[in-house]
């Protein structure tokens, strides 16, 4: 695939989502390095949507480290019990939190970020290999058209693992 995304000319994030996940899927098909795979995909979602951040924070040992990620520098090491990404790897489910003042136990890596969704994504025997996170400056502004898109985009990492 090109190096360029189409982005449809919309304020409807589901039909962003519908048009960029096959591109993702194109652009990650046949690149065996997962380093660069996920570098690519936290681009795009930055490209597509101008997140505040987006990235990856990778199961190593007893803790996620982070990978690849588009946006301002960030928490390195999050233990598996704090934050909304310790949340989503220990629960193995998707958080959405339209206020992260209001988690307990959030970690304010950037006090910019003021919403944020974490998407586990499974390795291939089910297990959580990583997580992807994604923080708005914005309160609010995660809908279920984001965990859609964000978990399809996950379950194509999964074929990579």
């Amino acid at each position: 695939m090109a190096e360029t995304l189409i982005i449809p000319q919309t304020t409807s994030r589901a039909e962003v989502y519908a048009s960029l996940v096959p591109q993702i899927d194109a652009l990650i098909s046949g690149e065996t390095d997962l380093t660069a795979n996920l570098a690519n995909i936290a681009a795009a979602l930055k490209e597509a949507f101008g997140f505040f951040w987006v990235g990856f924070y990778v199961k190593k040992e007893n803790q996620l480290v982070l990978g690849p990620f588009q946006g301002p520098i960030a928490c390195t090491r999050i233990r598996f019990d704090k934050g909304v990404c310790g949340a989503a790897y220990t629960r193995q489910e998707t958080i959405l939190v339209p206020d992260v003042e209001q988690f307990p136990g959030h970690i304010a890596c950037s006090s910019a970020s003021k919403s944020e969704v974490v998407v586990p994504v499974f390795d291939r025997s089910g297990a959580v290999a990583m997580v992807l996170d994604v923080d708005s400056d914005q309160l609010d502004d995660f809908t279920q058209d984001d965990v859609h898109g964000l978990e399809q985009i996950a379950r194509l990492i999964t074929g990579l693992l």
